[in-house]
């Protein structure tokens, strides 16, 4: 029986080797490579044939967004199961639109990452019952957009983290971005969503479920 072979795309060691440990308990799985930013998933994908590839969304430099978005334009039919650290409500739909096969966050429980696997690799789309419903409003184009529908993925990030209370010094680290790059995306999330301060940010983000 042929393996699933699978690439694991996740700039944390650790997270990397618990989806390994999960992966290794089954017959039908082999972890082929492994990934820490954005540029090493690009290259080993153009050097290496993968059935499924899980990426996450934060990682340095180029966001797994952005990488799922290249992967669709050179590679439309790789299934790619995107696991992240955020809850449903703040990334799901951003992934979905972007090409992603499934969403699942990493406190899912193992057997869920496993189905996924199975069923993206089929060429199905796993969605957890809990975001279908989500998905069905969020999805609809004749849905009117609430104002963060508006930003860029990088802005919407961005705008997650101030409303989580982050400094722009801390922002640019964490996405090893300079201070002067943070600060125009604020400026332009501002402007986008008619905002005068982090505050009404924050409010907005919290009103609207975004943030706990």
């Amino acid at each position: 029986m042929s393996k699933i072979k699978i690439l694991i795309a996740d700039d944390h060691p650790i997270v990397r080797e618990g989806f390994k440990q999960v992966l290794s308990e089954t017959t039908d799985m082999l972890v082929a490579d492994e990934a820490g930013n954005g540029q090493e998933v690009l290259n080993l994908i153009r050097n290496n044939k993968y059935d499924v590839i899980l990426l996450d969304i934060s990682m340095p430099g180029r966001s797994g967004l952005e990488i799922l978005k290249e992967l669709r334009n050179e590679y439309p039919k790789l299934p790619v199961l995107i696991v992240s650290i955020y809850p449903e409500e703040q990334y799901a739909v951003r992934a979905f639109r972007a090409g992603a096969s499934g969403y699942l966050t990493k406190a899912s429980a193992p057997h869920e990452l496993i189905a996924a696997i199975r069923k993206i690799s089929k060429g199905g789309r796993y969605i957890s019952s809990s975001l279908a419903e989500k998905l069905t409003y969020y999805l609809d184009i004749d849905a009117a957009k609430p104002p963060h529908e508006l930003l860029s993925d990088r802005e919407y990030q961005v705008m997650l983290l101030i409303a989580s209370g982050k400094t722009v010094t801390e922002i640019g680290r964490e996405l090893c971005l300079s201070v002067k790059t943070i600060s125009t995306y604020r400026t332009h999330i501002l402007e986008k969503m008619k905002m005068k301060n982090n505050a009404e940010i924050t409010l907005y983000a919290v009103q609207n479920q975004l943030v706990g």
